[in-house]
């Protein structure tokens, strides 16, 4: 929390870069077992003042289970690959994919938060989820025999240049989109043209490779789609003209 440069006394909250995450599913106010955030009701069970404050405390147990439905495995999306052969590559990860989510104390929280193994999954399930596990730049959707997604989720701002972890930043690509992506051989322009670089060997293949309207096919929703900050850092940074 930091003073509002341009409304005395007042503050607003930052977020150090990062370190946002994405719930996966919506949390609701209440559901059928009641009020989610406990402490907002008075003795009586009724709606408190508090709960009208912009600005309130939350208890770690009320924390926890906002958190816990936040992340609920509801509709798993599986690699690509086989968990067996990335707990064999990985150290620790078929434990991290099989295993709920503890938060119970602060320290576990941050670790869990942190953990690049558990950011990776829960960034690709919430861009396979946004862009209904189809290709943004084939438009195809496949879908194999043991019902994993044949796209990966791909940072439009690599993670080694800090890109976050957040669906703005997302796009759905199969192997070879994603592959083209990473190495510049293709971009976005801020209106989702799709772009394909000068130096590749052969850019007629390319574009024959791509969907037919040329454009990306992202979310309906503005705040799922692509933004033009990254877009921009990609095309700067990345592709090659």
């Amino acid at each position: 929390m930091i003073p509002d440069p341009k409304v005395r006394g007042m503050h607003i909250a930052t977020i150090e870069p990062g370190t946002y995450l994405d719930f996966v599913n919506p949390v609701p106010f209440s559901n059928a077992e009641g009020v989610l955030e406990r402490g907002v009701l008075n003795d009586e069970g009724r709606i408190s003042g508090r709960a009208q404050s912009a600005v309130r405390p939350i208890s770690a147990t009320d924390f926890n289970r906002i958190v816990s439905l936040g992340f609920e495995e509801i509709d798993f999306e599986l690699p690509r690959w086989g968990e067996s052969d990335v707990a064999t590559a990985t150290p620790g990860f078929a434990e991290a994919i099989q295993s709920p989510f503890i938060f119970d104390f602060e320290r576990e929280r941050v670790t869990q938060f942190t953990s690049r193994i558990v950011r990776d999954r829960i960034f690709r399930r919430l861009v396979l989820q946004a862009y209904d596990r189809r290709c943004a730049i084939t438009g195809l959707k496949l879908i194999n025999g043991g019902g994993r997604a044949e796209v990966d989720a791909a940072h439009i701002k690599s993670v080694e240049a800090n890109g976050p972890d957040i669906l703005a930043n997302g796009l759905a690509l199969s192997g070879t989109a994603h592959w083209m992506f990473d190495r510049g051989l293709i971009s976005l322009s801020d209106d989702l043209q799709i772009l394909v670089s000068r130096q590749a060997n052969d850019p007629e293949s390319i574009r024959s490779f791509v969907n037919r309207t040329g454009r990306a096919m992202v979310p309906q929703l503005a705040v799922q789609r692509p933004h033009p900050h990254f877009l921009r850092w990609h095309r700067e940074n990345c592709f090659k003209r």
